[in-house]
């Protein structure tokens, strides 16, 4: 499939998916003209490709952790090692302190509107 096909499907910039090539995140087959081929199993890797960015994790850690990852589910590959739990168990915390802090914030905003909804300050007049 061409790389334009591959953004239509996935929803993903054509520059993004040039940019997951040069970090060795996605692979494509080049035509004899030059044009990039992939697979149809690279609809599922960037997919979970955007799934670890979103996730909050940055190319160097997907990188390393793609090759333990089924394409098709997500789920580990026969590559899968202890080395894998100990990355995804790091980031899981990291993602849970990320929550932890969101939530506190969420919590002052909470604690202001009530304080701005029970002494409402007067709304200055235009003059």
């Amino acid at each position: 499939m061409r790389i334009g096909e591959l953004a239509k499907r996935t929803a993903v910039s054509v520059r993004s998916l040039r940019y997951y090539e040069e970090q060795d995140l996605l692979y494509a087959d080049r035509t004899p003209g030059g044009h990039r081929d992939y697979p149809e199993s690279a609809v599922d890797r960037v997919v979970h490709i955007q799934e670890l960015f979103a996730a909050g994790l940055c190319s160097a850690k997907i990188v390393q952790l793609l090759p333990c990852m089924r394409d098709k589910d997500g789920g580990p590959s026969a590559s899968a090692t202890p080395w894998l739990v100990d990355e995804l168990t790091e980031e899981r915390a990291r993602i849970d302190r990320q929550v932890a802090e969101l939530l506190r914030a969420r919590d002052v905003l909470d604690e202001v509107i009530t304080a701005a909804s029970e002494n409402p300050l007067p709304v200055p007049s235009g003059s």
